[in-house]
């Protein structure tokens, strides 16, 4: 039997297989590469950037939950500058495709940062981040509205040659309209879902466990709201939909193919298992062959017809 065919269509990229990585918890890709090989990868996402360099948000700023942790890091990062003089020459070298994260406060942060960030740089695609919820100002603000959404989306958009993934926020009431309107400001892609807003308290000490009081939560927990929207959004765009929340086993990334993403994202599962993407993908070929599938791109939307 020929072996399954991997590769993946996604936003005018093509890629190796449907497996990508979360921004946020695979650092700029260097930090794994002793666990799970770069060429492994569809491809790699990484930290979110931001126009000046940032601290974050104080200590402690990650706790665990049932199901799943809490993070408020605060979108630390070494900024633009910083990212082009020091990391990109690094990245470019990396034998998989680049994805470069992008966060602001204002419309003018993200065209600041589309700017700098061309076809040329050697990257693949730009994520836009409009859904960050443990930041006090901007961030989440692009992310609940669509307007706001599709104003940043399209600023983006008219700055770079890169395609545009816009991620997407879970603490919406309506994540079709979110993505319809990123659609409409001309996004390549969608990613979904970005954490959900919560807090834990320590009941000893009579005070929240993060300093930042609340967090986003991420993991296990999370994924039956991850695949509903997924399912959701498929139905509604004709852009390619990018599913995360809490993958962590292959049986996860196959439930978000069959729900109609076209691709999987893991995040919170790395910190668990550095080579959680080898075992999905493995994971994935055996259930192709098992239920005689030529290509995993014959996965997608499969519980939708």
């Amino acid at each position: 039997m020929p072996p399954v065919d991997f590769r993946t269509p996604l936003a005018g990229l093509n890629l190796r297989n449907p497996l990508v990585t979360c921004s946020g918890t695979y650092g700029f890709g260097e930090e794994y590469q002793d666990y799970c090989p770069p060429e492994a990868l569809g491809a790699i996402t990484v930290k979110g950037i931001t126009p000046e360099p940032r601290l974050g948000n104080p200590l402690p700023r990650i706790t665990e939950t049932p199901g799943g942790m809490l993070n408020a890091v605060g979108l630390e990062n070494p900024g633009l500058g910083e990212f082009l003089r020091s990391y990109l020459p690094r990245l470019r070298k990396l034998p998989t495709a680049v994805i470069v994260n992008i966060s602001g406060f204002a419309v003018e942060d993200y065209v600041q940062m589309a700017r700098a960030l061309q076809s040329d740089c050697g990257l693949a695609a730009i994520e836009v981040n409009i859904s960050c919820p443990n930041v006090k100002h901007g961030g989440m603000h692009f992310g609940t509205d669509p307007q706001s959404a599709q104003e940043v989306i399209a600023a983006v958009k008219r700055e770079t040659d890169l395609p545009v993934i816009a991620k997407l926020s879970p603490n919406v009431t309506d994540i079709v309209a979110m993505a319809r309107a990123v659609e409409a400001g001309g996004a390549d892609a969608v990613s979904l879902i970005n954490t959900l807003l919560g807090m834990s308290i320590d009941i000893e000490k009579r005070r929240p466990f993060l300093a930042n009081i609340f967090g986003g939560l991420s993991g296990p927990a999370i994924r039956p709201v991850a695949v509903r929207m997924v399912w959701q959004v498929a139905q509604a765009v004709q852009i390619p939909v990018i599913g995360m929340g809490g993958i962590t086993v292959w049986q996860d990334a196959v439930e978000f193919m069959l729900a109609g993403a076209s691709a999987v994202s893991i995040g919170t599962g790395n910190f668990v298992n550095p080579r959680a993407p080898l075992a999905i993908l493995a994971g994935i070929e055996q259930y192709c062959r098992k239920n005689g599938l030529a290509s995993s791109r014959d996965l997608v939307g499969l519980a939708q017809r």
